[in-house]
C-alpha cells in the first residue's frame, strides 16, 4: 500500500490527535516535505510527540522516513499522472468541472491499481473456494457498500449460487446467527469500523459461518472478524457526498472475487450467464 492510502486509510482507526494529523497530511502531502516536523505539529493544534506517534502508527519509524517516503511517492505519481495533473490536490472551489472530474479520476484509477496490484491472492483464492461450496452466500453493507454487496450478490446469482444480499442491518444480523451449513457471510465496509457490518461479521462467525471482509483497513474491527480479510486500497477526496474512489475499489475487488469463484465452476458458469442473458432478453422481446 502506498504510504498515502496507508495515511488517509488510518484517520477512522486513530486516535483523535493522531487523526488530525493524518487528516491533515492526506489533504496536502507536500506540507510534510515542506515543513519541520515543530510546524506540523503546530499547524495540527498537537504536539511533536503526536507527530512522532503518528508516524509509528502508520508503520514508519519517524518524521524524517515519513518525508522521505512522500517525496519519492509524489515524485512518482508527478511522472505517472503529469506534474501539473493536479494529482492528489483537493478539489478546489476554483477549479473547473474539467479539473475535478480529472483529479477525481486519477484517483479512482489509481485504486484499481493499487487494490490489484496489493491483493492478497491467497486470501482471494480462499475466499472463491468457500463461495464455491457454500450452500449459502450472506452479504451485506451499508450505504455505498451496500451497492457493492449486491453487486456481487447478483453476479452470484447469475452463475447459480443461492447468494442473498440483505439491505436491513436487523435481518443481517438474524440471518447471520442462523447455523445453515455451509455458509458464507460476506462484509463490507471501507473503514472497517461500520458497527452494523462488523456486528454482521461476528454474528456469522459465531454460528460457525466462514466469514469475508471487504475493508480498506486491515486492523479494522471487520479485518478481525473475517477468516478472510480482502483489502482494497483508495484516497477519498474529502469533497463528496459518500464514497466515490472506495466504492470503485470495492467493486475491482468484488469483480476479481467473482471471476474467482466463476472460474472454479466454469462450464456451469458459461452456461448459467448464457442462460440468464438469453432469459432477460425474452423478458424484453428480443
Amino acid at each position: 500500500m502506498s504510504i498515502q492510502t496507508t495515511i488517509a486509510a488510518s484517520v477512522d482507526t486513530l486516535p483523535p490527535s493522531l487523526a488530525r494529523i493524518a487528516r491533515a497530511v492526506a489533504d496536502t502531502p507536500t506540507q510534510v516535505i515542506d515543513s519541520t516536523i515543530t510546524e506540523l505539529a503546530a499547524s495540527c493544534e498537537t504536539s511533536v510527540a503526536s507527530v512522532v506517534r503518528f508516524c509509528r502508527a502508520i508503520g514508519v519509524a519517524g518524521y524524517a522516513e515519513l518525508r522521505r517516503a512522500l517525496a519519492a511517492e509524489l515524485g512518482r505519481e508527478s511522472v505517472n499522472f503529469g506534474a501539473h495533473s493536479g494529482f492528489g490536490a483537493e478539489i478546489a472551489a476554483d477549479d473547473s468541472l474539467r479539473d475535478a472530474a480529472g483529479k477525481l479520476a486519477a484517483l479512482e484509477r489509481l485504486a484499481i491499481e493499487e487494490t490489484v496490484e496489493r491483493l492478497d491472492f491467497d486470501a482471494l483464492a480462499a475466499s472463491a473456494e468457500a463461495i464455491d461450496t457454500a450452500g449459502r452466500i450472506l452479504l451485506f453493507g451499508i450505504g455505498a457498500s451496500r451497492l457493492a454487496a449486491s453487486d456481487l450478490g447478483h453476479k452470484l446469482l447469475r452463475i447459480g449460487h443461492n447468494a442473498i444480499a440483505l439491505d436491513d442491518a436487523h435481518e443481517a444480523a438474524a440471518a447471520a446467527s442462523l447455523h445453515v451449513s455451509p455458509t458464507v457471510a460476506i462484509g463490507f465496509s471501507h473503514s472497517g469500523t461500520t458497527p452494523e457490518a462488523v456486528h454482521f461479521l461476528r454474528a456469522a462467525r459465531e454460528s460457525g459461518a466462514t466469514t469475508i471482509g471487504v475493508t480498506g483497513a486491515s486492523t479494522s474491527p471487520l479485518a478481525r472478524a473475517a477468516d478472510h480479510a480482502l483489502l482494497t486500497h483508495a484516497r477519498e477526496s474529502r469533497f463528496r457526498a459518500g464514497a466515490m474512489v472506495s466504492r470503485i475499489a470495492q467493486l475491482a475487488l468484488v469483480d476479481c472475487l467473482f471471476i474467482g469463484a466463476a472460474q472454479l465452476r466454469r462450464e456451469v458458469a458459461v452456461d448459467a450467464l448464457e442462460r440468464s442473458a438469453a432469459a432477460t432478453r425474452a423478458l424484453r422481446g428480443e
